[in-house]
């Protein structure tokens, strides 16, 4: 019996979709994904205030 393992990628898919793949994971590995997009977001968002700021002086 061979098994396949199909290549998961949530990039191209509807937002409804990742959240439904997100939700899949494991217990301990939610937590790491919240964590990084939470990084990413307040990055962005600084980044975004930051650029706002200094185009205004």
């Amino acid at each position: 019996m061979k098994i396949l393992f199909l290549k998961v990628t949530i990039e191209d898919k509807p937002e409804f979709e990742k959240l439904h793949l997100i939700n899949q994971l494991d217990e301990e590995d939610k937590p790491m994904i919240f964590t990084m997009v939470d990084k990413m977001l307040i990055t962005k968002k600084f980044k975004d205030f930051f650029n706002k700021n200094v185009a205004s002086l």
